[in-house]
């Protein structure tokens, strides 16, 4: 970044970048308005654009989780956020580690009771970027549907996904209950675990006792395979 942040700039960025870190999202503006004291997402907002401006993010419009690092300010966090389509990841001269790849299945839909890495669920393998995520996923999901829109991941994205029987609180996961297998937001209170959409046109489930509930893998991040609308 050729332009100077300010004090506050420079917070927000190394937030944007911890998140990233930890949860493999970077958060919405309401998170940064918590986090940072502000009294509105709006101020959050105007924030983030002048990061934009000074091209240090990209903001994803329609998304609340549309920022994506740009150029130094990726640092050890590139990942979740990178929207890119397979083969097109990044510009310019790519380094040493980035010409690295892995080959990772796509995994379409899941038949019933049968593991998520069986054959017949694997539409094909592609070649991914070894620095792209800030943990090494083991496979690639075709989201379905739009219940995780907010959270900046559409119908058609591939999600990047690191198997895993464990999750923290927020994580984005990857969880089979019952016959289906669906990604949401993990939440525990107390004893019991929902799984939240990120769209109010779903509504979150409740896990019981009786239910036959596992966690398939975390996410790790993003390729979006098709262009925004």
């Amino acid at each position: 970044m050729a332009t100077k942040l300010t004090e506050r700039q420079q917070q927000i960025l190394d937030l944007i970048r911890s998140e990233i870190a930890r949860t493999g999202f970077p958060p919405t503006r309401a998170e940064i308005a918590r986090a940072l004291g502000f009294k509105s997402a709006n101020a959050a907002e105007d924030h983030l654009r002048a990061l934009a401006r000074k091209g240090a993010i990209e903001l994803t419009a329609g998304a609340s989780r549309g920022i994506r690092l740009l150029g130094s300010a990726t640092g050890a966090a590139q990942g979740a956020d990178a929207l890119a389509e397979p083969g097109a990841m990044g510009s310019g001269l790519p380094s040493p580690a980035a010409m690295l790849t892995r080959l990772l299945p796509i995994v379409g839909r899941v038949a019933a009771g049968s593991p998520i890495l069986a054959a017949e669920h694997v539409e094909r393998e592609i070649g991914v970027e070894a620095n792209l995520f800030s943990q090494a996923p083991d496979y690639l999901l075709r989201v379905r549907g739009l219940s995780m829109r907010d959270a900046g991941i559409l119908d058609g994205d591939l999600l990047a996904v690191k198997k895993s029987s464990e999750a923290r609180n927020g994580q984005i996961v990857v969880a089979r209950l019952g016959d289906d297998v669906t990604v949401k937001r993990l939440l525990r209170s107390g004893g019991a675990i929902q799984l939240l959409p990120e769209n109010p046109d779903f509504q979150p489930i409740v896990v019981t006792a009786d239910d036959d509930f596992s966690l398939e893998g975390i996410a790790v991040g993003l390729i979006r395979n098709t262009p925004l609308q």
